[in-house]
């Protein structure tokens, strides 16, 4: 019965965090992306499109536009696709296991994935739970931002190519050349410092660490989910 009761409490202390860490993944990105294109705007695109809204109206597209830009960058989920991502899942460590345990069925990728997410919101302990979503949310945060960095980037210095082109001349390209500069600062930097997929593995290696330290609650829920009933729709 405790035992129970402090799943329970884990479970719905996770919840939260996991809803907190998901809101940071939407609203960083897309922040970062919509200061850029104000940026942008402010550089290039008023030569064309000389518009001012009020400061309301200002608030209201910022606000869209930093939910939107956001909300793609999840839904594409583009840092999952990523090799530092991919290799050595604790998921993984369960197919691995299954396979050490007697009269066990194999488990697919999508099955372990599955059992991983459960062991995680039931059993893991909040305060480690919070460290394993801080370091995947950070992740996922610095490739969406060096991506992004990497396209306004390359749109700015192709737009200044284009504007030299046409006889605009660099002196009365300062905005733009200011910020085609400071962005691709940004990116030279962001991949030279990078630190994400190290930390991602690290990442990795902590949670395995766990399941291995654990080792008797694994094997229960191995052999609980090999005992369970199919589901039938």
């Amino acid at each position: 019965m405790a035992k129970e009761q402090i799943s329970n409490t884990n479970s719905g202390g996770n919840a939260v965090l996991f809803g907190q860490h998901e809101w940071i993944r939407i609203l960083v990105p897309g922040f970062f992306f919509t200061i850029f294109l104000s940026l942008f705007y402010e550089g290039f695109l008023t030569r064309y499109l000389p518009v001012r809204p009020d400061l309301l109206l200002s608030i209201f597209l910022f606000a869209g536009f930093t939910l939107a830009a956001g909300l793609t960058m999840y839904a594409r989920e583009t840092p999952k696709r990523r090799k530092a991502f991919q290799e050595n899942q604790p998921s993984q460590y369960l197919s691995a296991k299954s396979r050490t345990m007697k009269g066990m069925n194999l488990l697919d990728d999508a099955e372990a994935q599955r059992l991983y997410f459960y062991i995680l919101n039931i059993h893991v302990p909040p305060a480690f739970y919070e460290k394993i979503f801080l370091f995947g949310t950070v992740y996922h945060i610095m490739v969406q931002i060096r991506r992004t960095t990497f396209w306004f980037a390359l749109t700015s210095t192709l737009t200044a190519l284009y504007q030299i082109s046409a006889g605009i001349q660099l002196a009365n390209q300062q905005g733009l050349m200011v910020f085609t500069i400071g962005v691709w600062l940004l990116y030279v930097l962001n991949v030279r410092y990078n630190k994400a997929d190290r930390k991602m593995q690290e990442n990795y290696q902590d949670q395995i660490l766990w399941l291995q330290m654990n080792n008797d609650l694994v094997e229960d829920v191995l052999r609980r989910r090999q005992s369970a009933p199919p589901f039938r729709p």
